[in-house]
């Protein structure tokens, strides 16, 4: 499976695609600037000697399977009408956005009101007919999954597509320490974006980087 990642040089997305090149998948960085992108994607090549190439953003949405979108809110709705044409039907677009108050200018550590419900439930009425949209990684510290020690975090994977959000499942699993919890219907995503933001306020606080932990739940569920 090939992966674009969408903002793939900010922190989530670098962090993702390392974590994912470890792993042996074929990584697609995708910039604004395509030059950035390739020389991201040079440091991860010579890191973990994985296939990872570096591209415009929606070159790298054109030939990939699976596209994984780590953009600010702000520019959410932007590029997701620029991306438009490169995506298809069949596809699956993971978007890991939160809509925090924070990318207006607000200092508040809290999410805002999305007409849609979420910022994943407006990928879905921007994204083209036939696209899979699930909703995942809203809880991964970027600063952890740059690092080289299991990420001590269950990722919540929402999707209307029950296959779609199974093949993200898996991914998840990928990333050594990472459970991953079926989280329902899409519109379920609202509430992990929110969960994001009280995360990030802990992080503020209390300088951590602080994760979230399903318990209770039979051990098979993480492997379904």
């Amino acid at each position: 499976m090939t992966i674009a990642i969408v903002g793939g040089t900010g922190p989530e997305g670098s962090g993702l695609a390392l974590r994912w090149a470890r792993a042996g998948e074929t990584v697609i960085i995708g910039s604004r600037d395509a030059h950035r992108a390739a020389d991201a994607a040079k440091k991860i090549h010579e890191e973990t000697g994985a296939n990872v190439s570096g591209t415009e953003n929606k070159a790298a949405c054109q030939s990939a399977d699976l596209v994984v979108l780590t953009i600010p809110f702000e520019v959410h709705a932007e590029i997701l009408k620029h991306l438009k044409s490169a995506l298809h039907p069949g596809q699956i677009l993971v978007d890991t956005t939160v809509p925090l108050a924070a990318s207006v200018g607000d200092r508040a550590t809290r999410t805002l009101g999305v007409w849609q419900g979420s910022a994943a439930q407006q990928a879905a009425d921007l994204a083209p007919d036939g696209v899979l949209l699930v909703a995942a990684f809203h809880n991964v510290s970027s600063e952890l999954l740059k690092g080289d020690a299991p990420v001590d975090c269950d990722v919540i994977v929402c999707s209307d597509d029950k296959q779609a959000a199974r093949r993200v499942r898996e991914l998840a699993r990928k990333i050594p320490g990472v459970r991953a919890v079926d989280g329902g219907k899409l519109e379920n995503a609202r509430i992990v974006e929110q969960i994001t933001a009280l995360l990030i306020g802990f992080n503020i606080r209390l300088k951590g980087h602080s994760g979230l932990r399903i318990t209770g739940l039979p051990p098979e569920v993480y492997d379904i």
